[in-house]
């Protein structure tokens, strides 16, 4: 990673520009091509895009998305329940300690919907060697059994996946990120779940229009990283 407490390490520029203005409302996908290096990955966050392949299983062409309305979870819109504030206490939560295996987890082949690929691995895994991809994980009895991973720029941070291996260890990791963006009170930190599921829903996700999300997007990107992320 990093440098610890210096920064995350910024590589060069990509060689291509994202621009939405001729993204229709309501589309997702926004674009085709392109590659997959830190630069390249980076500016799209920047811009509202993420990559993910359209083939099957995630393979190539690598998709560029912007989801008109996109998944959001909101300052103070968190929702836990009873009982997995009680479930969450038998968790351990690290952050980055195991950021390959919880990729590795998250990219299972036995997984139904699976769009990680190796190459998305590797990409991410290369983000996380520079500063910018983080993972929350959940650990009991030394054994890592759930966790999260997605991309930190400012006060943004963009969820990828999630996995778990025990009952509500992935929700709990997701409860520990959002503590992780709120620790020292900074507003306006923007976090980004991509498309609004059922699952998700049922802890406070909702649903904004893009030019909302691009919005409070511009006011993230200013805001310092998390403490938690700085390490």
């Amino acid at each position: 990673m990093g440098t610890p407490g210096a920064g995350p390490v910024e590589p060069p520029p990509s060689r291509y520009a994202f621009d939405l203005s001729g993204a229709a409302p309501g589309r997702d996908l926004v674009a085709t091509g392109g590659d997959l290096q830190p630069g390249t990955i980076l500016a799209a966050y920047r811009n509202s895009l993420f990559p993910m392949g359209v083939g099957r299983l995630g393979r190539s062409p690598i998709g560029w998305w912007s989801p008109d309305p996109r998944g959001v979870l909101l300052p103070g819109g968190l929702r836990v329940s009873r009982s997995l504030r009680s479930s969450r206490r038998r968790f351990e939560v690290r952050i980055d300690t195991a950021f390959a295996e919880v990729v590795a987890a998250c990219a299972d082949p036995s997984r139904a919907g699976r769009w990680i690929t190796p190459r998305i691995a590797q990409a991410y895994t290369e983000l996380h060697r520079l500063g910018w991809a983080h993972s929350v994980e959940c650990w009991r009895a030394g054994r890592l059994v759930g966790g999260l991973y997605g991309i930190g720029i400012g006060g943004l941070f963009a969820g990828e996946s999630m996995f778990h291996r025990e009952t509500d260890a992935s929700k709990a990791a997701l409860v520990a990120l959002v503590e992780v963006l709120e620790q020292d009170g900074a507003p306006g930190r923007l976090f980004d779940v991509q498309w609004r599921t059922d699952h998700l829903a049922s802890l406070g996700v909702v649903e904004v229009a893009r030019d909302d999300y691009l919005a409070r997007l511009e006011t993230a990107l200013t805001l310092p990283r998390p403490p938690a992320f700085c390490r």
